[in-house]
């Protein structure tokens, strides 16, 4: 049985990634599960320096999801390459470095950094909502999406994957917009900008007053969008957002994602990825399927 997929360069043994923010940098779910596992880690979100992040409170459970106002806290790059890198080269996994710059600039420079042995690719965050600066500004502009893949694409070596945000008009276009840029994958949604006030204070749950939501609320809306830029790009698409169990993840390859990643779920559940993994062979070992790439792409309209 064949589950193994490819994203740009790297050579997955298996669809199922690790969305980038709730996995930290695999330490902490390195107690619960076999990161070997895995089809790919992609770490938390850095930053060109090291970040603090929002005040508290960062975390809001909704109907359905959470949530978040996180701001992207994190050691900063070089802390990452110095302390975190090496406990991730202990594994026999791709690991994949999500990067977010306020400045095209701080992409440029974090992805020269970043091209270093034992990692694998770069995911170019155009679309983190919880930042003042960039973030949001960057991934709703075709025209950035562009500028940044094609300059980020000249500096590294790795496979470049670019996450779109939910939160614009038209997401094929942004998503052609990457692929022109040299982009090798595109990955899928990040959280949705919402809101939840305090009625008691009224005031604003987080100081940021807005946040991310992610979780099992979102999935329609990410299906969807998957779907949509799987019929505009040749390049490989992985698809998130509420991923809870393997049936969801089903779902996501049908429309035609190459790989998904799971990120709420891993609050969850830390055992989540791997039942996700099981889940999958299990349908195929029923569905008598010998190779994923019979079901990737496989809806019928």
């Amino acid at each position: 049985m064949n589950l193994s997929v490819e994203i740009g360069k790297i050579k997955l043994k298996n669809p199922v990634m690790t969305a980038s923010g709730t996995f930290g940098f695999g330490r902490e779910y390195s107690e619960y599960i076999d990161l070997n596992k895995l089809g790919a880690i992609v770490v938390k979100g850095l930053t060109v320096n090291p970040r603090e992040g929002n005040p508290p409170p960062r975390l809001f459970e909704t109907a359905s999801g959470i949530l978040n106002s996180i701001g992207l806290q994190n050691p900063g790059v070089d802390a990452f390459i110095e302390r975190e890198l090496p406990f991730l080269k202990g594994f026999d996994v791709p690991v994949i470095v999500n990067i977010a710059g306020e400045t095209v600039e701080e992409f440029v420079y974090m992805a020269e950094k970043l091209d270093v042995e034992g990692i694998e690719g770069i995911e170019i965050n155009v679309s983190c909502p919880n930042v003042k600066k960039g973030g949001m500004a960057f991934g709703v502009n075709p025209d950035d999406i562009f500028d940044i893949t094609r300059k980020v694409r000249k500096a590294t070596s790795k496979t470049v994957i670019v996450k779109l945000t939910p939160n614009v008009t038209d997401i094929k276009v942004c998503a052609k917009a990457a692929e022109k840029g040299g982009a090798d994958a595109i990955s899928l949604i990040n959280t949705v900008a919402g809101m939840a006030v305090d009625i008691d204070k009224r005031r604003p749950v987080f100081e940021n007053v807005i946040g991310g939501l992610s979780g099992p609320a979102i999935k329609p809306i990410a299906l969807k969008m998957v779907y949509e830029v799987v019929t505009v790009v040749s390049i490989p698409v992985i698809g998130m957002g509420g991923i809870m169990n393997y049936k969801d993840a089903l779902e996501f390859l049908i429309v035609g994602a190459r790989a998904i990643a799971v990120g709420t779920c891993n609050f969850v559940n830390p055992y989540c990825t791997v039942e996700i993994i099981d889940g999958i062979k299990k349908y195929m070992e029923e569905n008598e399927i010998e190779d994923i790439n019979e079901i990737i792409g496989s809806i019928k309209i």
